[in-house]
């Protein structure tokens, strides 16, 4: 980024810094630097490491479907108005984002409780095979204190419980890394204190400082999770001694622990459904009570029911399976009701204030909620049939995992076969688009000398990069395919009770067969991906590649802040936005100096994000220069309510000037779009790509078809880095030259014969 071996970091720790060259270390103060310098004073904030440091980030890949959900939170449609909409878009998928919470320690109980506690060590052929269950099994223990069932399950719960405990621990320590980094404060403008004048709640103070909200959810996730193994270990029990013939005291005392738990749930619902954020101001206030009471009250009941299932219970013996059907049964049905209800307020919404280019019409949001939950289901499937096929391969001795999630794997190769005709689809129109492009890519270079080969090439990476515009279509298509699949599994698996060859016994041998077919197949391909998923984040623990691969993956997911689950990996720009706000305000303050901020692909999202949070007159002292830029194409089309047209459009406005590069061939970045004369203000030409067809005097060599990288090796990069430093320079009076450091952000600058010119200050370019 400096394009100099030779850097040193200026501020910042380990995670994320800012970094200079050496020579321009002492620019602000030492006059021998205007003798070296001969041009602006480069500054790169480096932030790699906020998602992609050490090998604990390879485990985030396990909080993969809290992380989408919690996208669609942010990917509600703009609107007018509908404070109550609004507020009921969030709450719903907060909810959504509760029952993934519950799904996934539900399936952790669905392996040690029912497929190891209770089933297998309670059959005798299994705990055999499985020697170090011999002390949980009545006949290899010949009747041990562990051997009763309700005391297999309590043994058994401690590790969803321990689960539990990690999540709760992860988030608790990512909160105070991140969550806990108060922004800048600066005095407040009545407009921008007017939520209908603010066109992007980006600007507002309290955005970026999400910390009583996380702490709140942590503490109703963690007590959800804990009240889900309390009830998948009492109800058991509970049911039990119901039963004719059962202790009255006992039943009584299970009568009374699934009040509790009742009482338990409806106050994690209650916590759930306050008010989410507070975004006009920084919240600094905690609600310690919650905070702490409601997970310790929740570990209380846990407790009470282990030492309530640990009774002794003469008689008692396990059989079957756990009511897993049920409870997996009921998840689904929820999870669908909330998808079919975010999208009827996704729609009213979009109706009030419609946006051509929102992604689906406004129905991302919906959509996207819709594949976290399919997510979590195929990962919490994948993990009980494996646990199944481990501990009874043959699938004679145990009944195995519920129903259900046998028909949710045979759902998944339909939905395959659909996804692979629409992927062939779009390969079709890819090619003939490609076709097309090689006209075009000939009336571009109409002086060189003709090349089919290159012409191919060129005219084929423009046609791919068009292939992200086409994203909205597939996840349409996968969103609502998985509703109706999943629908058809939860309704075969009520309806029959059967997995679905077992369903199809007596139905046509085509059907019988496709269903058996379907079923090993879906159980295939989710070992498959269970072994892939491991695999990957096996080698991403160990390889530094491989986690900036994957960190490719958190620059778009984490950039958010946890609004909707708390055990999401981190938000990242909660950290990253007020660093450079606080640089960048600091800076200008004590030096009087004017900047250009440039960014590449989410180093320019992170530029914006930044200039929003300036003050107003700092922000009249910054240039933006984004290249490669998804704020459009990718953040306009996805997140309208955050930066759609008006958002842009204010942007460019508020800032001193703006200038967005893009390529033709580049498949993530593109045109700001802005409406009207704005334009071609911030959007030029798009730049060549190649820089020659062919071989020139000054590059002599055939040039790379560089698509979204290496901008700044585009001689247009530093044309326009260097005119948006002559558009600075004529509204902004000659500074003092200042010694002194400022409080905490050690600002820096420079000197010229005619003050301190403007300091360039890049953001980190994502691979």
């Amino acid at each position: 980024m400096l394009d100099d071996p030779r850097t040193v970091r200026i501020t910042g720790d380990d995670i994320a810094a800012v970094f200079r060259r050496a020579d321009d270390v002492d620019a602000e103060t030492d006059p021998t630097t205007d003798s070296r310098r001969d041009g602006p004073v480069p500054e790169a904030y480096v932030w790699c490491n906020l998602t992609s440091g050490n090998g604990s980030r390879a485990l985030w890949l396990l909080l993969l479907p809290f992380m989408v959900v919690n996208l669609a939170h942010w990917m509600r449609p703009s609107t007018h108005g509908r404070t109550r909409t609004v507020r009921l878009y969030g709450l719903l998928v907060r909810l959504a984002g509760l029952s993934l919470t519950v799904l996934f320690v539900a399936a952790a109980c669905e392996v040690a409780l029912d497929l190891t506690a209770w089933q297998c060590a309670g059959t005798s052929a299994c705990a055999e095979r499985h020697s170090w269950l011999g002390f949980l099994s009545p006949e290899a223990s010949d009747g041990g204190w562990w051997s009763l069932p309700g005391r297999r399950l309590a043994l058994a719960s401690l590790v969803p419980a321990a689960l539990t405990g990690l999540l709760w621990y992860l988030s608790r320590r990512t909160w105070s890394d991140y969550e806990s980094q108060q922004p800048m404060t600066h005095p407040s403008d009545p407009e921008e204190d007017n939520a209908a004048s603010v066109p992007t709640a980006l600007g507002r103070p309290g955005f970026w400082y999400g910390r009583r909200l996380v702490a709140r959810l942590r503490a109703a996730h963690t007590a959800a999770a804990l009240l889900t193994v309390a009830a998948a270990v009492g109800t058991s029990a509970a049911r039990h001694d119901s039963a004719a013939g059962g202790s009255t005291s006992l039943d009584l005392a299970g009568r009374l622990l699934e009040a509790a738990l009742v009482v338990g749930a409806a106050a994690v619902l209650w916590v759930v459904c306050r008010r989410g954020r507070t975004e006009r101001r920084l919240d600094c206030r905690l609600d310690r009570t919650v905070v702490r009471g409601l997970p310790l009250a929740a570990l209380a009941l846990f407790a009470l029911t282990l030492l309530y299932a640990a009774w002794d219970r003469p008689g008692w013996e396990s059989t079957g399976r756990l009511p897993g059907d049920a409870t997996f049964g009921a998840i689904v049905l929820g999870q669908g009701l909330l998808v079919t209800a975010l999208a009827v307020v996704a729609h009213l919404l979009h109706r009030t204030r419609p946006d051509g280019r929102a992604a689906m019409h406004g129905l991302g949001g919906p959509a996207v909620a819709m594949l976290a939950c399919a997510l979590g289901g195929v990962m919490s499937g994948g993990v009980a049939q494996r646990v199944a096929d481990w501990l009874d391969g043959t699938g004679a001795s145990i009944p195995g995992p519920p129903v259900l999630l046998t028909w949710q794997a045979s759902a998944i190769p339909p939905l395959l076969v659909l996804l692979l005709v629409l992927c062939a689809e779009l390969a079709r129109r890819t090619w003939l688009l490609a076709r097309a492009e090689r006209a075009a890519v000939e009336r571009d270079h109409p002086h060189d000398v003709r090349d089919p080969g290159r012409t191919r090439r060129i005219a084929t990476m423009r046609a791919m990069a068009r292939l992200t515009d086409r994203a909205p279509l597939i996840v349409a298509v996968t969103a609502t395919a998985t509703l109706l699949l999943g629908a058809g599994a939860l309704l075969g698996a009520l309806a029959t009770d059967k997995t679905p060859g077992e369903a199809a016994d007596d139905s046509y041998a085509f059907v019988h067969g496709a269903a058996q077919a379907a079923e090993a197949l879906g159980s295939w391909l989710i070992g498959f991906g269970f072994v892939l998923f491991v695999t990957w984040g096996r080698r991403a623990y160990k390889d530094p590649s491989a986690r900036r691969t994957i960190g490719i993956l958190w620059d778009v997911g984490t950039f958010w802040p946890r609004a909707a689950h708390p055990f999401a990996p981190p938000c990242y720009a909660e950290r990253a936005v007020p660093d450079l706000t606080w640089r960048v305000a600091t800076w200008t303050r004590v030096t009087g100096g004017r900047l250009v901020i440039s960014g590449h692909s989410q180093g320019s999202v992170l530029a914006a994000a930044t200039a929003w949070q300036l003050p107003p007159s700092v922000r009249k002292r910054v240039a933006l220069l984004t290249y490669g830029s998804p704020l459009e194409r990718l953040y306009g089309r996805w997140f309208p309510a955050h930066f759609g047209p008006d958002a842009l459009l204010s942007l460019h406005h508020e800032v001193a000037c703006w200038r967005n590069l893009y390529r033709i061939t580049d498949p993530i970045g593109g045109p700001v779009r802005l409406p009207g004369a704005c334009g071609p203000e911030v959007d030029g030409e798009a730049l060549k790509d190649p820089l020659a067809y062919g071989r020139t005097e000054l590059l002599p060599l055939p040039a790379p078809i560089l698509g979204h990288s290496d901008y700044q090796a585009d001689p247009a990069f530093a044309e326009e880095r260097q005119r948006l430093l002559a558009r600075l320079r004529p509204d902004v009076p000659a500074p003092r030259r200042h010694t002194a450091r400022g409080d905490g952000a050690a600002p820096k600058g420079e000197t010229d014969p005619e003050g301190e010119p403007p300091q360039d200050s890049s953001g980190r370019s994502s691979p």
